[in-house]
């Protein structure tokens, strides 16, 4: 059982990887992963909103329908926290850049 952990927590660090070098269907991934509580993740509608939010704004249209998915099941303030979180991880990727 741990080496099937320890493969996820793989799995989603290399997303993550992926996702800070611009890889937008690598932010979808891991919004699929906190939607479903997949990879070993626990569903986290916030953080799913956060990726799906990521990878909608650069035109994968099956995020932008995850997104709104997800919104249905959250309140205003857990969107405004989602919308947040995913500003900050942009203004956080152009700091790497640069």
């Amino acid at each position: 059982m741990g080496g099937i952990r320890r493969n996820t927590k793989i799995m989603v660090e290399s997303r993550l990887q992926e996702a800070a070098r611009g890889d937008h269907g690598a932010c979808y991934d891991l919004g699929i992963c906190y939607q479903t509580g997949t990879s070993g993740v626990g569903v986290d509608l916030v953080e799913a909103h956060k990726w799906f939010n990521l990878a909608a704004v650069h035109g994968i249209v099956a995020a932008q329908q995850a997104r709104t998915e997800v919104a249905e099941d959250m309140t205003a303030r857990e969107i405004a926290a989602a919308q947040r979180a995913a500003r900050d991880w942009i203004a956080g990727s152009q700091r790497r850049a640069a």
